[in-house]
């Protein structure tokens, strides 16, 4: 019950810091004058979104670093506020934030809005995720992974590289396509960061415990200012940041097989988009989905954007408590 209330204390002091980052930030990128660029099958409809403020990834990731940070510093005190442990996930949040960042940077000052190279980008995905595979493998040996319900631990020995690395990019793109309405991502983030940080405390892993709900917090201070009408979007800063993170956390755990399930609306999203590229292709020129990820299919059927983003998070949200009572033996 003490590292429950300490964990969500926690959570309280990062969202409040992030909604003191907050307008500050949103005063610079609107003099930088980084706004968004959008489709331009979307331009019609969601034209008074065109110049939003993006970027605002770096209002979830400063707060989670000062605080992750701040609370290492005080283990030099004797506190033992939080361990060395979520250094891994924190630095792997941070080099896909400046990765992203790089990427909107592009888009914004790009004369067609284009970002970076689609395999330069993967590339580095790659990159970062192997750096981070090898890191939770031979440095803080975590368990290869545990059989939902069940409970029996895998051994995968060699193997679980590749897996590491293929579960990290794929969170972080996931997550990525899910940004595309107002709050979607954020929503969907925080809660499945609050099922991971649930099973983390079952498992008496504390200090990342206290590292999802620092983030699960600062999530929350976004929304704050990208509840529909968004006042600020996170662009690739701030989901592929979150989507690697949450990649990293539920490796961490061991429970990276319920990450389909607590990430559904990512995973859906991410499947839709597949689904219509392979059909397209293959009966030359006709479409599954009004349009793809998921979300654009729902709103050109005629729900509204607020109808859609609740529904999606009641879903996720449902889903998130599913895994966390298959995680739960």
């Amino acid at each position: 019950m003490r590292e429950a209330s300490f964990a969500l204390a926690l959570s309280g002091i990062s969202f409040m810091l992030t909604i003191i980052w907050g307008p500050p930030l949103l005063r610079v990128l609107r003099y930088l004058k980084f706004g968004d660029t959008i489709r331009l099958e979307l331009a019609d409809r969601f034209s008074t979104k065109k110049g939003t403020p993006t970027m605002g990834g770096v209002l979830i990731v400063i707060p989670v670093l000062l605080m992750t940070g701040l609370l290492n510093g005080a283990s030099l005190l004797g506190l033992n506020v939080t361990g060395r442990s979520v250094l891994l996930p924190l630095a792997t949040m941070v080099l896909f934030a400046m990765l992203g960042a790089v990427d909107d940077w592009r888009k914004l000052r790009g004369k067609r809005g284009e970002g970076m190279r689609g395999w330069h980008k993967f590339a580095l995905q790659v990159l970062i995720s192997l750096a981070t595979a090898i890191g939770l493998k031979y440095v803080l040996d975590v368990p290869d992974g545990y059989i939902p319900v069940v409970g029996a631990e895998m051994e995968l020995g060699i193997w679980y590289i590749p897996l590491a690395v293929f579960l990290i990019v794929a969170s972080a793109n996931s997550v990525n396509f899910t940004d595309g309405m107002d709050g979607l991502a954020g929503l969907i983030s925080a809660t499945a960061f609050a099922a991971f940080g649930a099973i983390a405390l079952f498992q008496q892993q504390v200090f990342l415990a206290r590292f999802c709900f620092t983030l699960v917090g600062a999530l929350f201070g976004f929304l704050w200012f990208n509840v529909h009408p968004a006042e600020l979007f996170m662009g690739d800063t701030g989901s592929e940041a979150i989507g690697s993170t949450l990649g990293v956390v539920a490796l961490m755990t061991g429970q990276w097989m319920l990450l389909p399930i607590i990430a559904i609306i990512p995973v859906s999203e991410t499947v839709s988009d597949i689904i219509q590229i392979v059909y397209f292709k293959l009966t030359k020129g006709r479409r599954f989905f009004k349009m793809a990820p998921l979300h654009y299919h729902f709103e050109l059927s005629g729900l509204s954007e607020t109808q859609i983003v609740q529904r999606f998070w009641l879903i996720g949200l449902l889903a998130a408590m599913l895994g966390i009572a298959m995680a739960v033996r």
